[in-house]
């Protein structure tokens, strides 16, 4: 790892928020991207993994959920500590393993390395939930939604272009060329932070288990954790059931598409980055509860234009791009609502939160790599649609509780 500064700047978890510059906003924001992202490579190029490594599709569709189950592990073991270690040193040392994992993908020859490279890197990928609420904590006083949603823009973004870029190298040096392009990118990115950051710090840190028993002291003392946390995994796990499927959909008989084609449909989703940013800002004026009925309704209807995608690209790529801006506008609502919950445990908040998100999103890729083996595209459309109902019914439970008081003045 590489050394710091000799005088870096210094807070704590209880200093006020000075706020954080639009340059190190943007590089955080690139950092989630480059380690969101690379969990995504291997969507648009399932195809091209089978055949060069001679396995089923169904087997190669089993590294998304590889990928989602290990980044959850990493949530629940390795967020948390953002509240014990100094977050700075921890974001750069995540990165750093993350970077092992995609070059181990990009070096592999056969399916059970990918498997390994997969893991690692989801496992430490997680780097990007400490950034996320180290965003909120650092943000100007009443800017925390603003700085959240410009973070999770390019973490967006980062999801988007990694299915595209994927493609796009594929297409010229095979598919493990990205895995090996990404790690080096992420190295960079992390020598950057390494000097940009400030050095963050709990001042009296809990011990590691006392974090981890928290976790579930938090979850039973904050009732709208739970609701958010159940209607974050619902929504990603019913677009997880897209993700996992998509790419073998497209390359089949209805669009015989290749890699680059894949990955530039899943540009469509771009405008969801411009729905982060939007949401925070809406969750700043008090509007989470909005926001949230209007994205989980968009959500269900998303699954309507990818059933007629089945037949219609054009219809596909509507999909694509309401199931986005769905999935973005719950989710940063989500984050906005369980960050005023308890600010002195951000990064503890988070990683209940995502851990719930991502267990939603294996279990979605899972149900979906199914439904695909079982009944192809009316299948998995009708699975996502199930899902995408169960969401609905926790947005009712939500409201429910927001109703009973527990959301922050000036919601509505």
């Amino acid at each position: 790892m590489p050394s710091g500064p000799s005088t870096p700047p210094s807070h704590d978890a209880s200093a006020p928020a000075a706020g954080l510059s639009l340059p190190v906003l943007l590089l955080m924001a690139t950092a989630c991207g480059l380690c969101a992202g690379a969990n995504y490579f291997n969507q648009p190029l399932l195809h091209s993994i089978a055949v060069h490594l001679g396995v089923g599709e169904a087997t190669a569709a089993l590294t998304v959920t590889i990928a989602q189950v290990s980044y959850a592990a990493g949530l629940l073991l390795l967020v948390p500590l953002g509240d014990k270690l100094e977050r700075r040193r921890l974001i750069v040392g995540l990165m750093v393993l993350a970077a092992c994992g995609l070059f181990l993908s990009g070096f592999a020859d056969s399916f059970g390395a990918l498997a390994a490279g997969t893991l690692m890197t989801g496992l430490f990928s997680v780097a990007a939930q400490v950034l996320v609420p180290m965003a909120a904590t650092l943000a100007a006083p009443g800017r925390s939604g603003r700085a959240v949603g410009l973070v999770m823009s390019g973490l967006l973004v980062g999801i988007l272009a990694a299915r595209s870029v994927a493609g796009l190298l594929s297409g010229i040096g095979g598919w493990s060329l990205v895995y090996r392009v990404g790690g080096i990118a992420i190295l960079i990115v992390a020598l950057a932070l390494w000097f940009v950051l400030p050095t963050l710090r709990t001042p009296h840190p809990p011990s590691y288990l006392q974090v981890l028993r928290s976790l579930g002291t938090l979850a039973r003392r904050h009732p709208r954790l739970r609701s958010r946390a159940l209607l974050g995994g619902l929504s990603f796990g019913s677009v997880s059931v897209l993700f996992s499927t998509m790419a073998l959909m497209l390359a089949g008989p209805a669009h015989r598409l290749g890699d680059a084609q894949i990955g530039l449909v899943g540009l469509a989703g771009v405008a969801g980055a411009l729905m982060a940013n939007w949401a925070g800002r809406m969750a700043d004026r008090g509007h989470e509860q909005w926001t949230t009925r209007a994205s989980v309704a968009l959500l269900l209807a998303s699954w309507a234009a990818l059933w007629l995608g089945g037949a219609s690209l054009v219809w596909f790529i509507v999909g694509v791009l309401a199931i986005d801006l769905a999935l973005q506008g719950v989710h940063i609502s989500n984050q906005n609502v369980i960050y005023a919950l308890a600010p002195e445990a951000r990064s503890r908040l988070n990683a209940v939160y995502m851990t719930s998100y991502f267990a939603g999103a294996a279990l979605g890729s899972a149900l979906g790599s199914a439904a695909w083996q079982h009944g192809g595209w009316g299948a998995t459309c009708a699975v996502g649609t199930a899902v995408a109902l169960a969401n609905g019914a926790a947005l009712w439970h939500d409201a429910r509780l927001a109703g009973r008081g527990g959301v922050r003045p000036g919601a509505v």
